[in-house]
């Protein structure tokens, strides 16, 4: 069977480590993830904690856990809603990668999210996910917009 991956690529004009500071710093997760910032301490098996509001109240709209981190390189996290009707399970936790790379004062971030076959309800979450094509490319294009405008 075809893995079902969710992959999305976009060219940043700024160096890794401002790329790597929007991607972790919760005051800058706020700006382009629907409202949400990050919770962790950043370490390899930690919590990591999707928050924001929703009419009035404080929640928890993703969360996950720390796989891999290489500061200004690669973060792997685990990811699910734990809103949905899904049995929050290792198995039904979906893997994202942001990977970067600089090419002279660029930063090319790379975000891979899946394996939806491995995982219940996968292909409606691929679905949701992938959104007609879209896939990560909105909040790609966020990033981008608030790390070049510092």
């Amino acid at each position: 069977m075809e893995p079902l991956i969710v992959k999305s690529t976009i060219v940043i004009n700024a160096p890794a480590s401002e790329v790597w500071d929007a991607l972790i710093n919760p005051k800058k997760t706020k700006q382009y993830m629907f409202g949400c910032e990050t919770v962790s301490d950043w370490n390899v098996g930690s919590p990591l904690l999707w928050k924001g509001n929703y009419e009035g109240k404080e929640m928890v709209f993703v969360k996950g856990e720390i796989v891999e981190i290489e500061p200004e390189k690669l973060l792997t996290y685990t990811t699910i809603d734990p809103n949905s009707t899904i049995d929050d399970i290792s198995e039904n936790y979906l893997q994202v990668t942001y990977l970067l790379s600089t090419d002279n004062e660029r930063t090319i971030l790379t975000v891979t999210q899946g394996d939806y076959n491995m995982v219940a309800d996968g292909e409606k979450r691929y679905q949701e996910a992938f959104n007609n094509g879209i896939g990560w490319n909105p909040i790609l294009n966020e990033i981008k917009k608030l790390v070049e405008k510092q």
